[in-house]
């Protein structure tokens, strides 16, 4: 516990313990505060003076129980936990520096709603921070996200318009069972009733929801995380697999699940899925692998593999 809050700010904390749990003792209360049991008895009254209802009884099942009516104030921060709140949101969308974005509209009024001292702290940080955009960030639609979670929460069908990488733009009648953050990246796990088959989506690419009257039940098992992981590189139009000549073991760590399905064969593995782009997948994925390998299909990622070696030959040509 900091030791350089206010009685204030040590009384609201003492009313946020008692709110989770109730029956504590003052000497309890004390020792969750970082203080003696005196102090703690103290910043029970601040509370009954500031109109809160805080009880007390005797016995083996007495202590401290908030009355009927008393209401949590609003939340308090530490200088530390609004600090790193600021930096966590910039790190995460910086263009949160900007008061137009929708995220840097919700973080003035974060700011705006901390003690004095504290939030000039906060609004320093954010107006002489230099937010660098990450070209490989995919942040999806606020809205979109939401009606997507708002679906899965209640189980409804819902009508989909996707782009995918190429440009190529399309709808689909999917069962909504999970919004997933994977890899920095918001999936959307579902069922393509059009494929009848599972189907992972990035939600960024998605642009336009409508949720429909039929109603859908998830597989009672489902892990939305191992699910996603297993299905990310499947369901793509181009076929993938690469045999490497390293063991498995090797090879597992420089794999990610969109890739596609790292299987044992002989004294090496094969990766087998599906890709949208064989370009990317040649030039992004396989390029930085540091182990043998040869591609023995689909026909589209290896005419992407010869291309890109074909280029990367090109540019050592007739240097000594």
């Amino acid at each position: 516990m900091p030791t350089d809050l206010s009685p204030t700010a040590r009384a609201l904390r003492a009313l946020e313990i008692l709110h989770a749990r109730p029956g504590m003792t003052a000497d309890e209360l004390g020792r969750r505060l970082g203080v003696t049991e005196r102090a703690a008895r103290r910043y029970v009254e601040i509370l009954r003076e500031a109109g809160i209802p805080v009880e007390s009884a005797r016995g083996p099942h007495g202590g401290y129980r908030l009355g009927r009516g008393a209401r949590l104030p609003p939340v308090v921060f530490t200088e530390a936990e609004a600090l790193g709140l600021v930096m966590a949101v910039l790190d995460g969308q910086p263009e949160a520096i900007s008061t137009d974005d929708v995220i840097g509209a919700a973080l003035t009024k974060v700011i705006q709603a901390l003690p004095a001292g504290i939030g000039r702290q906060a609004a320093a940080l954010r107006a002489h921070a230099s937010a660098a955009l990450d070209r490989h960030s995919a942040r999806p639609d606020p809205a979109v996200t939401s009606a997507l979670v708002a679906a899965s929460a209640v189980r409804r069908r819902v009508l989909i318009t996707y782009c995918s990488d190429s440009g190529n733009e399309w709808q689909a009648e999917v069962d909504p069972w999970a919004v997933v953050v994977r890899y920095g990246r918001w999936y959307l796990l579902c069922h393509s009733h059009r494929a009848n088959a599972i189907r992972t989506y990035r939600v960024d690419r998605v642009r336009a929801v409508e949720q429909t009257a039929y109603e859908f039940a998830p597989p009672d098992d489902l892990d939305p995380v191992a699910a996603l992981e297993e299905n990310l590189g499947a369901g793509w139009p181009y076929a993938t697999h690469v045999e490497f000549e390293a063991p498995l073991a090797e090879v597992t760590p420089w794999i990610r699940p969109p890739m596609g399905r790292l299987e044992k064969s002989g004294n090496g593995c094969v990766l087998i899925g599906t890709t949208s782009n064989p370009t990317m997948y040649a030039q992004e994925w396989l390029a930085r692998l540091p182990f043998a390998f040869r591609v023995h299909g689909g026909p589209e990622l290896r005419a992407a593999v010869a291309t890109a070696a074909s280029r990367f030959t090109a540019a050592v040509e007739g240097l000594t």
